[in-house]
């Protein structure tokens, strides 16, 4: 697992997430920890290194 920090698109707190190297390209909707506002992740992975990693707010 490789461990990966980044911003909450909403209340801008610095969020710690585990991702899985073993999946090349992931999207999914993830609720942030602090604020349980919901982030679109897209993240892509090549050879155990992240290549993209996109946290992005949903419009509701």
């Amino acid at each position: 697992m490789l461990e990966h920090y980044f911003q909450c698109p909403y209340c801008l707190a610095e969020i710690s997430m585990l991702i899985d190297p073993s999946v090349s390209k992931q999207q999914y909707i993830e609720d942030c920890e602090v604020c349980c506002n919901p982030i679109e992740l897209k993240i892509e992975i090549e050879e155990g290194e992240i290549l993209l990693f996109d946290a992005n707010s949903i419009e509701q």
